[in-house]
């Protein structure tokens, strides 16, 4: 099977209090940290001045990434308060992402965990260690919103990997599409 092209990967860890990102190069089994960090609007800023924040610093991350794929953590069900609060701001993110056409694909945070860690239920120091290894950093990302959007990218990754060696293996379209959790395409 010839091998791809490097690709691009912007993670994202969507918050209200603090948005993670994080970008990587996957080129093959190898993976590159570009760079992360995290957005944290002003905690006396307005529910919408947040959104405003985390949307504008998401959108001058990707102009100066310039991204091919985006991953967004999805949250939890069962935690109202919580799920709504990150849905607005992956809201913002999916938004930022859209607006500059890249493909996003959206992950159950256990899911980013199992890819990542071997377990879906590891703590954050955990991802954190993984996503130092994987990536061959010096140290854990920080904060640990910045080591959980990376490891969404590598779980991005990951996935794409394993649909494209699965796609080379004469596994049909339709056993792929079942494989993945759900994508947010562009009209």
């Amino acid at each position: 099977m010839p091998r791809s092209a490097p690709v691009t990967i912007l993670g994202i860890d969507p918050g209200l209090t603090r948005t993670g990102y994080g970008v990587i190069i996957a080129d093959g089994s190898s993976h590159r940290c570009v760079t992360f960090g995290a957005v944290a609007p002003p905690a006396k800023a307005s529910h919408p001045e947040k959104l405003i924040r985390i949307h504008e610093a998401l959108s001058d991350v990707i102009r100066e990434t310039r991204p091919q794929e985006v991953g967004i953590e999805d949250f939890l069900l069962g935690y109202t308060r919580a799920a709504v609060a990150i849905g607005e701001a992956r809201a913002a993110a999916v938004l930022a992402a859209a607006q500059a056409g890249l493909p996003i694909t959206l992950y159950k945070p256990s899911e980013v965990k199992q890819f990542v860690t071997s377990y879906g239920r590891g703590s954050k120091e955990q991802v954190g260690l993984m996503v130092q290894a994987l990536l061959g950093l010096t140290e854990a990302p920080s904060p640990p919103d910045a080591a959980d959007a990376l490891a969404v990218a590598l779980c991005h990754s990951l996935k794409r990997a394993s649909m494209a060696y699965l796609n080379g293996a004469g596994v049909p379209t339709s056993n792929l599409q079942s494989l993945t959790r759900r994508t947010v395409r562009r009209s």
